[in-house]
């Protein structure tokens, strides 16, 4: 698993190939000249025999070759580092983009079936864990294998028994670090799933903190972080020490490695095969030599959470995106307003069936309200005409054609939606207004808050319509940011029209002439309202009464009231008691 990750993350530093090879040629440079260090110092103690036996003529030119060397491979070093440093971070850059645009082009059923919490930490804390391994891991992987191999010549050049003792025990090295990766990366990757889970909690619960305070419910979401957090505890506990084994066991390693050159080196000193300057060089070149295993074993932890934390990163690239449209797809430019829903069947869930053979004709022009007990379908039926999912079974025509065969964009830039959750994104009021068509004039803006009713609370902001809004509109109340995002919609002034429980968060006397305004805007356009509070929808055209994914009944106000059906019992539930009064 861990080769195809690594695979798959080197694919997308092809376009730095440049950068690749030229931080290979600094790492080859900078080992080189750090290679020849110890030769130099084996030179320079040869030249240093005992009292009086101190070559100091040769001793000048063996020290400038020294320092050449020391500040030639620290500049090296630095170029690679710079090499790799641009290589990570343009990598990892494009891969966040990616990932983001991938988010846009997945269906809603995923977004709506993942935590946002958790989506949010694949964007931010997984990529920045593939930043931080990519990082070290490149650095690490230049120099430790540039390192390996050029010790290894060096060593073979002065002395082919010495380098045959050392070859012989690296093996041990790399048996403990492919047990130590082995190990950790199975623990690495559920303390990400985990810390997934746990970010996921936080969101949900930081976003809903009103409601958690409003029913007492701090204990038990205490209880609930407890025990996520818990068994983060413990998955990162394993992990860490497996990871904790690195450092001593490579240690260890390496103390025998420098130890068997050591006593071979003294036997060989004693026979007159080596000098005190060779030996010197030989356990330098031992500490080199062990160097990157050292290196690359201790930053495991990192290599094995970026690879935990690439995988999750993978997983959403890999999601089924959106069905495209088709290449003969019709771009809507015009629309009379005329729907149709033919034996359509949806469900989210195959085995809960939701909406069954579902017919309905809508004429231009009509207003369509669509009431009915909680899970009867009301939204999913608004989520299928805008096409956020697509029928199972059936077909939803607009003027006639198979909104299969419109163009997403230009199907839902025919209908306005204002929905009960009001979004607004931070940054001035204007902009929240013109998010659905930039370019608007200031006066067509203004034109649109003051048909809302939203002008007068506007102007009393202490920048009017430059205030900057809070993220979410945190510093508007809730009625003020439903009435900017009905502002929204009727500058846009599409053609069809979804209202959603549009007016639920606004008081009743600015309901009276929201309602007025929408009245007005409604005029000539196919209008889906979407309503709870059956006093809103009197002067509908059609009302649609549904249960369990069904029309149950369909008529006018008066006609429905007439009939003393479901939508009968519904609307003296809401008023007999008043009108009694």
């Amino acid at each position: 698993m861990n080769k195809q990750v690594l695979k798959r993350l080197l694919t997308y530093t092809k376009p730095y190939f440049g950068f690749l090879v030229l931080a290979l040629i600094c790492a080859v440079i900078s080992v080189t000249l750090s290679l020849l260090v110890p030769v130099l110092i084996g030179d320079a103690v040869d030249l240093i025999i005992g009292p009086g036996q101190v070559d100091f003529d040769g001793l000048p030119m063996i020290l400038w070759w020294l320092a050449g060397c020391i500040v030639g491979s620290s500049l090296f070093q630095w170029l690679m580092s710079y090499c790799t440093n641009v290589i990570t971070y343009r990598t990892v850059k494009d891969l966040r983009i990616q990932l983001f645009n991938k988010l846009s082009a997945v269906p809603l059923k995923f977004i709506d079936q993942t935590a946002h919490g958790n989506i949010i930490n694949r964007v931010v804390n997984d990529i920045d864990q593939v930043s931080d391994g990519l990082l070290q891991g490149f650095t690490q992987l230049f120099t430790g294998v540039v390192t390996i191999v050029g010790t290894l010549l060096f060593m073979l050049f002065a002395d082919p028994l010495i380098t045959l003792v050392v070859v012989v025990l690296t093996p041990l090295s790399l048996f403990v670090a492919s047990f130590i990766a082995k190990n950790s990366y199975k623990h690495f990757r559920n303390q990400t799933v985990t810390q997934g889970e746990l970010t996921g909690y936080i969101e949900e619960m930081i976003g809903n903190q009103k409601l958690v305070k409003g029913f007492g419910y701090e204990e038990r979401t205490e209880e609930k972080f407890g025990t996520i957090n818990e068994k983060l505890y413990g998955q990162g506990q394993k992990a860490q020490f497996y990871s904790s084994l690195s450092n001593p066991c490579t240690r260890f390693v390496n103390a025998i490695v420098y130890a068997a050159v050591g006593i071979i080196g003294a036997i060989s000193a004693i026979y007159g095969r080596l000098t005190v300057g060779q030996i010197s060089m030989f356990l330098s070149y031992a500490n080199q030599y062990t160097k990157p295993f050292n290196e690359i074993t201790g930053i495991v932890t990192q290599l094995q959470s970026a690879f935990a934390s690439a995988q999750r990163v993978f997983a959403v690239l890999d999601e089924e995106p959106e069905i495209p449209d088709d290449p003969q797809a019709l771009r809507k430019t015009s629309c009379e307003g005329r729907v149709e829903l033919s034996d359509v069947s949806f469900s989210y869930d195959p085995e809960r069936p939701l909406i069954e053979n579902l017919n309905l004709l809508v004429h231009p022009g009509n207003r369509i309200a669509i009431v009915g007990p909680t899970g009867c379908g009301k939204t999913t039926l608004i989520n299928l005409l805008m096409r956020f999912y697509d029928v199972n079974e059936g077909a939803i025509s607009v003027d006639g054609t198979d909104i299969r065969a419109i163009t997403r964009n230009s199907l839902r830039g025919s209908y306005g939606m204002v929905l009960q959750e009001s979004w607004l994104f931070s940054g001035t009021v204007r902009d929240n207004i013109a998010y659905g068509k930039p370019d608007a004039p200031d006066e067509e803006v203004k034109a649109a808050a003051k048909a809302a009713h939203a002008h007068g609370f506007i102007r009393r902001l202490p920048n009017g319509y430059n205030t900057i809004i809070a993220e979410d509109g945190g510093n508007l109340s809730q009625g003020q940011r439903q009435l900017l995002c009905i502002a929204r919609v009727m500058l846009v002034d599409p053609p069809m029209l979804i209202l959603d429980e549009a007016t639920s968060n606004i008081d009743t006397r600015t309901e009276l002439y929201v309602q007025e305004a929408f009245q007005r805007m409604m005029e000539g356009r196919t209008s889906f309202i979407v309503a709870h509070r059956l006093s809103t929808i009197k002067n509908a055209d059609t009302i649609l009464v549904m249960d369990k994914g069904h029309i149950i009944e369909q008529g006018n106000h008066q006609e429905l009231l007439h009939k003393q059906g479901f939508y009968y019992r519904l609307y003296n539930s809401q008023f007999a008691a008043s009108e009694e009064a």
